[in-house]
């Protein structure tokens, strides 16, 4: 299988380049966001790509970008690279892994949404309780059910692991009323996600969002509930009392942490069956909750 590590746009000026992605400038407030095969694992980027991994990400979001936007306005302007300005229509390897979107001002917080005990949540409720600084109810679980999904907001890093915050921590930092919407769309789409989720038989055990300003307007925008982004579980071998497999990067982790690896850069090359295995799992991500194959 072929892989895309970076993509070249001539003609084009980068805007931003991220651990997976680049963006770029398209004129008339707009940008066109490429998603590459890379992975980073560890908050490092690894040399070895993942074949078909930008390729979920960029059609699996369009696909919630179109199923939630009755919810709420998001940033997707065309999928379709016919559409874009001429630079990106001439660029290789662009389709089925770029977007044209509208510029946002980028709202500087992660958005999540948890329903189930996992993860960092995880962590913090076995040593405190409390998961971003709120009691939890006793005796629960690693990866339960919870009673109510949560909104547990994080500040985005550059660099490094973002940092969970409390709610009052974000409405100090953005105000009260923009805090309190954010919240209340998170959850929204969380709830909506994790259902349609389970009808495919998935259990869509959290996510994280991202949200921005356009014309004053709030607008999902980057991905969206995407491997990347969110926590899924197979929902017929789910089970409360571990850490269920998921269909994200974790089988990476997984052999990172075997291979004895000290979590600096560079990372060990990964071998073909990891990469084969990493790429099923993003690609059957995306059949699951599609219903088709990835194009």
């Amino acid at each position: 299988m072929s892989a895309m590590l970076e993509s070249r746009v001539s003609g084009a000026t980068l805007f931003r380049k991220g651990k997976v992605r680049e963006v770029y400038e398209a004129g008339d407030d707009k940008l066109v966001i490429v998603a590459s095969d890379r992975l980073s694992a560890f908050d490092v980027v690894l040399a070895t790509p993942i074949p078909d991994k930008g390729k979920v990400l960029t059609q699996l979001s369009s696909f919630w970008f179109r199923k939630t936007e009755k919810i709420v306005p998001n940033h997707l302007v065309a999928s379709d690279v016919r559409r874009f300005p001429k630079a990106f229509r001439e660029a290789d390897g662009l389709g089925g892994r770029a977007v044209l979107v509208d510029r946002c001002e980028r709202i500087d917080v992660e958005c999540v949404a948890r329903g189930y005990l996992a993860g960092s949540a995880w962590t913090e409720y076995k040593a405190l309780g409390t998961v971003a600084g709120e009691t939890l109810p006793p005796a629960l679980l690693e990866a339960e059910q919870l009673p109510e999904p949560i909104f547990t907001p994080a500040t985005k890093a550059a660099s490094g692991h973002d940092q969970n915050i409390s709610r009052a921590q974000l409405a100090g930092m953005i105000g009260t009323e923009l805090a309190r919407e954010l919240e209340r769309l998170t959850l929204e789409l969380y709830r909506f996600a994790h259902d349609l989720a389970s009808a495919k038989g998935l259990v869509l055990a959290d996510t994280k969002l991202e949200f921005g300003l356009h014309d004053g307007r709030i607008k999902l925008i980057d991905e969206v509930l995407t491997p990347d982004s969110s926590r899924y579980w197979d929902a017929a071998t789910y089970a409360p009392g571990g850490s269920p497999p998921s269909y994200d990067k974790q089988y990476v982790r997984d052999f990172l942490l075997r291979s004895g690896w000290n979590r600096e850069p560079p990372a060990p090359a990964l071998p073909d069956e990891v990469v084969r295995g990493t790429s099923e799992r993003y690609r059957e991500c995306y059949r699951r909750l599609v219903g088709k194959d990835l194009a």
